[in-house]
Parts: structure tokens; C-alpha cells; sequence
């Protein structure tokens, strides 16, 4: 059974995920440009919460694309 992994933001002492560091959102995004399952990137569901509000607020903004071609 595999060990339980660390929340990103958690460990990070990140308290607010922005929707301005782009960077930082992409590597929760999968390559056709969906938010990743929190099962495999480990996020807790608070983070993953505001995770997936800050990515559709820069999807809305424009910074990240809804679709990848």
C-alpha cells in the first residue's frame, strides 16, 4: 500500500491558491487541459477547492486555455 502523499500547498505553507501564477497552475492541469484527480496528485480537498476555482477564474481571464489542440 502506498504512502499517503504530502498536499503541495500544505507542505508549501501556501495558505491562497492565486489565479495569476499561471506556472504554478499548469502542473495540475493535464495535457488536453483538465484539472488533474486530487487521488494522483495528492492535493487535500481544501486546496484542490481553491485549485480548481483559481483555474477556472484564469480559464475565464484568459491565462489558461480550456482546451488544448
Amino acid at each position: 500500500m502506498p504512502m499517503p502523499q504530502q498536499c503541495f500547498f500544505c507542505s508549501q505553507n501556501l495558505t491562497n491558491v492565486d489565479y495569476k501564477e499561471v506556472d504554478l497552475l499548469r502542473r495540475f492541469v493535464s495535457s488536453q487541459a483538465k484539472i488533474i484527480d486530487p487521488r494522483h496528485t495528492g492535493i487535500c480537498a481544501k486546496h484542490q477547492r481553491k485549485l480548481a476555482l483559481a483555474i477556472k477564474r484564469a480559464r475565464f481571464m484568459g491565462l489558461l486555455a480550456y482546451v488544448r489542440k
